[in-house]
């Protein structure tokens, strides 16, 4: 007896429910960043140039299964994208001015997350004899001659720190800038091109010097001031003022970097067998 096989008619609507069963079962299995999940993290430059984000975000969504969107610009236009609520997350380095982003309600809290070391880089040849462990005589020296200065002067943490700098040092920018005071407007890595395209003094932040490669002529001439010290905080944008912040993946992205395991890889980050970044996160904060 010959039997022959139907094919099976399946019924529409069970087919679509399949699928889509089907389909829910995939996604679940998926990481969480297969499925779209992403933070906005507004963070510094120095952070960006040096590499260190390419190092440690690739564990962190390992991790947690979240990608982080790295927006790199000076610590003032950081936080300010963060006071917008352009941002779920701000990493950045200038403590008075994360405190009072937090004071005014933009951050829910401050946590400190690693810290370096600022150095000022000059011509090899040193013409203001800038060279030294203290900043504020280097400064003064460099005032002195008249000796070509590049300024990043585009409100980041580097430029706020400078500034303060020079006014420890007695010397009143207002006043006595001239033609040897030049100002980029721009990130780390702009301003030391100018400056050894100039052959130029400048701050800049251990962690860009470090990789940069354009150096010319330039060297660390100033360094070991303990006036140099870089601190780096870390805050959730305030969902209280900013209702779509992702609350719940931009404190994942905090708790992380200041665990035992962000901070490891924080530490990790080497070039030419130097470490750029000193995790400093206090336990229990």
């Amino acid at each position: 007896m010959e039997v022959t096989l139907q094919p099976v008619r399946w019924n529409s609507r069970f087919a679509r429910m399949a699928a889509a069963t089907a389909a829910s079962m995939l996604l679940a299995a998926l990481p969480a960043a297969a499925q779209g999940t992403f933070i906005t993290v507004s963070s510094t430059t120095s952070t960006e140039q040096s590499g260190l984000f390419r190092h440690i975000l690739p564990e962190f969504t390992k991790a947690t299964g979240i990608e982080a969107r790295v927006v790199a610009l000076g610590t003032g236009q950081a936080l300010d994208m963060g006071r917008r609520g352009d941002a779920d997350v701000v990493f950045v380095h200038d403590q008075v001015a994360e405190e009072r982003f937090v004071a005014e309600g933009y951050g829910v809290k401050r946590f400190e997350v690693m810290y370096n070391d600022f150095v000022i880089v000059g011509p090899k040849a040193d013409p203001a004899k800038a060279r030294g462990k203290d900043v504020l005589a280097g400064l003064e020296a460099i005032a002195a001659a008249r000796a070509p200065f590049v300024s990043r002067a585009d409100k980041s943490g580097t430029h706020a720190a400078e500034l303060r700098y020079w006014k420890a040092a007695g010397i009143d920018l207002a006043r006595d800038k001239g033609p040897w005071y030049r100002e980029t407007g721009s990130g780390m890595g702009p301003t030391l091109n100018t400056a050894s395209a100039m052959n130029a003094y400048a701050l800049a932040d251990r962690g860009t010097w470090l990789p940069f490669r354009n150096r010319g002529d330039l060297e660390i001439v100033v360094e070991g001031d303990k006036r140099l010290f870089n601190q780096y905080g870390v805050m959730l944008v305030n969902p209280a003022r900013h209702a779509h912040v992702k609350k719940d993946a931009g404190q994942k992205f905090v708790d992380w970097v200041i665990s035992p395991a962000g901070q490891s890889a924080i530490a990790a980050y080497r070039i030419n067998d130097q470490q750029l970044f000193f995790p400093n996160a206090k336990a229990g904060s």
